[in-house]
Order: structure tokens, then sequence, then C-alpha cells
């Protein structure tokens, strides 16, 4: 007997489906997007905090040929993008993810056209890819300040002294 997808697997969209997916969630609309590559509490709690700031959240996640460019090591990501997808999927905040292969989220943002674009606060809002899209169709632009100082590079890094 083969068990069922859980059912947070239908909130993974391919790209190519992700605009018409996206037109179909309530607003305002929350975008972000990033790596997560290992999930911890930090990322959670921002996750949260970005989702409380509209009525349905979505994720870009970068895909693994994303991550590599990015130069944070050979070894990242970590976790392959399926994993990452599922991971994020499974959580109540997130109402969609998707990915991108480029080196910027800018074509899903283009995508979906949020109403507010958010990205954690090492990233001023000036910086944040989109910010001039979005805004420049009345939406607004947040850079959520870290609650937990915690990043998956220091963790990678202390599972190595170990």
């Amino acid at each position: 007997m083969t068990a069922a997808a859980p059912a947070f697997e239908a909130k993974i969209c391919p790209p190519e489906q992700f605009a018409a997916r996206a037109a179909g969630l309530a607003r305002p609309l929350v975008f972000t997007n990033g790596c997560f590559d290992i999930l911890h509490r930090g990322h959670v709690t921002y996750l949260a905090e970005a989702a409380a700031l509209g009525a349905a959240l979505v994720v870009a996640l970068n895909s693994d040929a994303s991550v590599k460019r990015q130069g944070k090591g050979d070894d990242r990501p970590v976790n392959p993008l399926a994993d990452r997808l599922a991971v994020i999927a499974a959580l109540g905040a997130v109402a969609l993810v998707t990915w991108f292969d480029e080196d910027t989220p800018l074509q899903r943002i283009v995508d979906c056209r949020p109403e507010i674009l958010v990205k954690g606060g090492d990233w001023p809002v000036e910086r944040i890819v989109g910010a001039t899209e979005v805004r420049g169709w009345g939406g607004s632009v947040h850079s959520i300040p870290f609650i937990h100082q915690q990043s998956t590079t220091a963790l990678l890094s202390k599972i190595r002294r170990l």
C-alpha cells in the first residue's frame, strides 16, 4: 500500500505555474525568498513575522545552482532543493513555495505582484531585489530585524567543530 503524499506538498509550485497559483491566494500577498538550507529558529521566526504582514505568504527558494553561485561554500546547499521545498511547504505560515534558478528572484516577484516584499534584517530596503517594482505598483518593502541571531553558516561551523 502506498501512502498518500502529505497535504503540505500541494503548496510546492513549479515556476511555470506560480503566477496562476499565486493569483488565487488571499491578498495582501507577502513575498520573500532565500536559500533556507538548514532551517533554524531564526528562519521560522522570520517567516512567521513576514506572514503576519499580509494575508498569504509565498516563498521562493534559490535552486541548488543559484545557492552555489552565492559563494557560501562548495558543500552548499547541504539539503537539495526538493527537500528544502518540502520543509518550507510544511510550515503553517507559508501558503505557497516555488523556486528560481537565476541569481535573484525578480522574475518570481513580477510573476505574483505581491503587495508586500520582505527580507531579513541583514538586507537594507534599498538593496532588496524587486523593491523598485513592488513600490512601483503601490506595494511596500520591509526589512525585518532578526530576533534570533542564527545563521546556517554558523550552525555548519559548529557542527564541523564537533
